[in-house]
């Protein structure tokens, strides 16, 4: 009886729109070098040099003062894993391959770039331990810009109430 309560409760939330992560809508297009749901080369991961791809976003506004990029992995096991955080990306409609794994990059974009899941700063790609996993690269058009370190958490909540356009693209790996 308790189980059956514990979950129509969560489901009710769920409906609700009481998830934890806010959800955005897409107006944004972001596209790289793969098709919304293809396979990400294996340049771009662990299995080969592991360098970040390109991302190309169309569709900027104005008033888009920074960009904010979270590359994560949904179906890792137990948890949402993170390869790449990264706040204050100059706005910019291409960011090119094999961005420098710097906390500050001056060049060829300007960003500042976290710790991923790896423990790594910077971009690490996807080297799943098994099956085939989705990789997002979610792109987030905010009208500040921000100061701080940030966990994927942390930078989720501080743009929460920022995101002027959001936009992703997600491909998929196997070893």
């Amino acid at each position: 009886m308790r189980r059956v309560l514990v979950l129509v409760i969560l489901v009710a939330l769920t409906l609700a729109g009481c998830t934890q992560e806010k959800h955005y809508q897409k107006t944004l297009t972001v596209r790289s070098v793969f098709g919304n749901g293809d396979r990400i080369p294996k340049k771009y991961t662990c299995d080969g040099e592991d360098v970040s791809p390109p991302l190309y976003i169309d569709g900027l506004g104005k008033n888009v003062k920074s960009l904010v990029i979270i590359c994560e992995d949904p179906d890792a096991p137990g948890r949402v894993f993170t390869h790449w955080i990264a706040w204050n990306v100059q706005v910019v409609n291409e960011i090119p391959e094999n961005i420098p794994k710097s906390k500050e990059v001056i060049g060829p974009v300007r960003m500042v770039q976290g710790k991923n899941d790896f423990g790594k700063i910077g971009y690490s790609g996807p080297c799943p331990p098994s099956g085939v996993h989705r990789y997002y690269f979610r792109v987030f058009a905010i009208d500040t810009t921000l100061d701080g370190d940030f966990s994927r958490e942390e930078l989720l909540k501080a743009i929460e109430n920022h995101v002027l356009q959001y936009g992703e693209i997600y491909g998929v790996y196997s070893r």
